[in-house]
């Protein structure tokens, strides 16, 4: 059965549920808005026979996530906007080894240092692969305590199934709110699968190798195209997204994470007050659900996007779209939090066609 109702932290809730799916190793270094994840996690991977280490550097702890990976142990890192940044190479060699990890982006304004607040800067990084080479990472996107503790255990199951990083995209203020969540019953990591491609040793046995330095020109091309039909499989079957009071809407706004949450306050105002307003939320960022959000788009509908940075998500959003609807943009930098009421003045400017609020994007 479900554990009890629990009161829990963002970043604690992540670290919970995934020593629940089956992680035994961690490695990681300290950032802030994300720092009460691994802190967490540093004592209760003790209590259950795993592996804790805050590594010298970020460089160093996606280097000991290839390490445990390839020994075929459920490993996990986080970190926070810049920290990713310096994990990008490491994450290319995961794609390319076909190793699994977890990665948990708690993302913090920008560029550079940035600032602690909440933001959705990071969105680029995230679904078009920071680092070098044709790859992908399956990229998933909670927008409440609850969703961070599902989607962490689907993000071990998905990284498994595809032997490929997986990465959940919140925010500081995800990381950091309170809220009550039910965990999923704990699996033993002894009870999984058999991985059939980790390095355990090859006395009695034919050799294995873990490596992504193919430098025959032939062999990295097959290389490739075996990894663009994984991805294609993962766009075909692991779509997710939710709608919400679409069905009549005249205008659909269109949010991700904590923006969502902030956008369906919005929708619920001006429901109240008789306008036809409704909710797409993507939760997988990539593969991004383009045909769902296509067969909403249609003549007499408008698009509004709203995000926490300047327009990043948008350009999917167009694409999805195909000039079938207008796109409004209301693009937010990280750092200061707007309201529902925010969004509002936003959907009512969409609405009468003004243009006071946010900007219309030309296709």
């Amino acid at each position: 059965m479900p554990s009890e109702k629990m009161l829990m932290r963002g970043a604690h809730v992540v670290g919970e549920a995934a020593v629940r799916a089956g992680c035994r190793y961690y490695f990681g270094y300290p950032i802030t808005p994300q720092n009460e994840l691994p802190e967490y996690l540093s004592q209760r991977l003790l209590e259950v026979g795993g592996t804790f280490i805050q590594a010298e550097s970020e460089i160093a702890s996606i280097n000991m996530v290839i390490g445990a990976s390839a020994a075929g142990g459920r490993v996990m890192t986080s970190s926070s906007s810049p920290g990713i940044s310096l994990k990008q190479e490491g994450i290319s060699y995961l794609c390319g080894q076909e190793l699994p990890a977890v990665i948990v982006n708690m993302m913090r304004g920008g560029p550079g240092l940035g600032n602690i607040a909440p933001s959705q800067a990071d969105y680029f990084q995230a679904t078009r692969g920071g680092g070098h080479g044709d790859y992908r990472v399956l990229v998933l996107a909670p927008a409440s305590n609850q969703e961070l503790a599902e989607l962490t255990f689907d993000a071990f199951d998905l990284a498994d199934k595809y032997r490929n990083p997986v990465m959940i995209l919140g925010d500081g203020l995800m990381g950091q709110m309170m809220e009550p969540v039910v965990f999923r019953d704990p699996i033993d990591p002894r009870e999984l699968p058999p991985k059939d491609y980790i390095l355990d040793g090859c006395k009695g046995r034919e050799p294995r190798a873990v490596f992504s330095m193919l430098l025959d020109p032939p062999t990295l091309y097959r290389h490739n195209l075996k990894l663009q039909a994984k991805y294609d499989e993962m766009t075909a079957k692991e779509v997710r997204y939710e709608t919400y009071l679409v069905e009549d809407a005249e205008l659909i706004l269109v949010s991700y994470g904590t923006a969502s949450r902030i956008a369906k306050g919005a929708v619920n105002r001006m429901r109240r007050d008789g306008y036809k307003v409704g909710l797409f939320r993507p939760i997988t960022l990539w593969p991004y659900p383009k045909v769902a959000l296509r067969a909403l788009a249609k003549e007499g509908v408008k698009i509004g996007v709203f995000e926490l940075c300047v327009g990043q998500m948008v350009e999917d959003v167009i694409m999805s779209v195909g000039g079938r609807s207008e796109v409004h943009l209301l693009g937010i930098p990280g750092g200061p939090i707007p309201t529902p009421a925010d969004v509002q003045e936003f959907a009512l400017s969409v609405l009468r066609g003004d243009g006071k609020v946010g900007k219309k994007v030309e296709i």
